[in-house]
């Protein structure tokens, strides 16, 4: 501890409250018209409808070009991929040729050609069981939505015909 004796800290300066700074003078277009007012809202709501269209028919651009490059790929490589399988096919044909028909052509060909249409009759039988489960392509959930609705716009009628008639008959009719 030391023997000097300690001062208190420094207190600072009454300060004065400083006035508020002042209002700007009012802006004229704070003095439009109701009318004014009303065409600046709707012209102002017509510019920000046309450039969300812009804007959406840009998005909308954008997105078909990208689709429509990745369609033109698939399309190639599907091209390919049916190239490559003729060519599959072609060797199935003499292979099945040379290990069982002696080097004889025609048999090998027309089994594959068999194989190819039972795989073909198979998909073709799946094809017509799913076409079946989807036709008639009747709404169903949509319809039942409907009867329902009419069913409840019904009963909520029937309910406010009574209520009328019982407020006739009371004579409570404002």
């Amino acid at each position: 501890m030391s023997d000097q004796p300690q001062t208190p800290p420094p207190t600072p300066p009454a300060t004065t409250p400083t006035p508020p700074p002042p209002v700007p003078p009012a802006d004229p277009a704070a003095k439009k018209s109701v009318a004014e007012l009303v065409f600046d809202v709707s012209e102002g709501t017509s510019s920000l409808i046309r450039e969300e269209l812009e804007l959406a028919k840009a998005e909308v651009t954008e997105k078909v070009g990208k689709i429509l490059r990745g369609s033109v790929v698939g399309i190639v490589a599907g091209v390919f991929a049916f190239l490559a399988l003729i060519l599959v096919m072609e060797g199935i044909a003499w292979l099945l040729n040379e290990e069982l028909f002696d080097g004889k052509a025609w048999p090998g060909f027309f089994i594959e050609a068999a194989i190819f249409l039972l795989i073909a009759a198979a998909a073709g039988f799946v094809a017509y069981r799913a076409l079946q489960a989807g036709a008639p392509p009747v709404p169903e959930q949509a319809i039942e939505e409907a009867k329902l609705t009419k069913t409840m716009f019904e009963g909520e009628a029937e309910k406010t015909a009574e209520d009328v008639r019982e407020s006739v008959v009371k004579g409570d009719v404002k």
